[in-house]
């Protein structure tokens, strides 16, 4: 990525304002056109770094070996991440979450963590190209051959450019199928000390969910490649439906032969 396309940050805004204010005071005027041109350059430096990143993904290569992906899906307190600790130990899965590929950019200090932290501050949408070169680079990076990728897509623009970026198909969708009510009831119950878990901000990120990852779950299900779960059961109800998918037909077979 060209370095120039990461210098653009929220400091670049303040000298931004700065500049407008030397101006206005300088020409006795409100400087309108001046203001204009400068917010058009602070536009123009963060569409460069948008743009720059999204031309990356765009123009690398699919990822170069064989592997098995599975979406894991399901709204705030279905309880997929339990679950999905459960396919890692016993499956051989690699976990992979968007969340936390974005949060360990940041942390890095690299560039491009850097741009993604800037554009978080700013209260804009990190770019789904960029997200999905992070999930790219760690697929390729592992050594295994197996992923979950956990509360991704989330929209279908994350699922077209997945499949466009990465040269991916899904082997299947798992879907935690949960009833907003006991979802709620999970979440106000749990004492974790998270900020989000209280029943206004709970009900936003349902309305999220409803309105942008189920249209995926939709059209992976028009494919036949949706895995539903009833996840209002226990955890270990949950987790035998899980294994049964997982499970491998001849072991299934086997071990039917076996009890009988």
């Amino acid at each position: 990525m060209d370095n120039r396309s990461i210098i653009y940050s929220s400091d670049d805004s303040n000298r931004v304002k700065e500049r407008m204010d030397r101006t206005c005071k300088n020409n006795g005027g409100d400087g309108s056109d001046e203001a204009i041109n400068l917010i058009e350059i602070s536009a123009a430096a963060m569409g460069t770094v948008v743009d720059a990143a999204i031309k990356e993904a765009n123009g690398s290569a699919p990822i170069n070996k064989k592997v098995t992906v599975v979406f894991v899906l399901g709204g705030p307190g279905s309880g997929k991440g339990t679950q999905c600790a459960n396919i890692v130990e016993h499956f051989g899965y690699t976990h992979l979450s968007a969340g936390d590929l974005l949060r360990a950019e940041i942390k890095s200090g690299s560039e491009n963590g850097t741009m993604i932290q800037n554009m978080i501050k700013e209260g804009k949408i990190v770019p789904s190209e960029v997200t999905i070169k992070l999930l790219k680079r760690a697929i390729e990076e592992n050594e295994n051959d197996k992923f979950l990728i956990d509360g991704f897509p989330r929209n279908e623009e994350n699922r077209a450019a997945f499949e466009s970026v990465t040269g991916i198909q899904p082997e299947f969708v798992l879907f935690f199928d949960c009833s907003e009510e006991e979802m709620q009831k999970r979440l106000l119950g749990r004492n974790q000390g998270r900020e989000d878990d209280n029943i206004e901000t709970i009900r936003k990120r349902f309305n999220v969910y409803m309105e942008s990852s189920l249209p995926v779950i939709e059209y992976y299900s028009a494919k036949g490649k949706v895995k539903k779960i009833d996840a209002a059961r226990p955890i270990g109800e949950v987790f035998e439906a899980v294994k049964a998918i997982f499970t491998p037909p001849k072991v299934k077979q086997y071990s039917s032969s076996f009890r009988n």
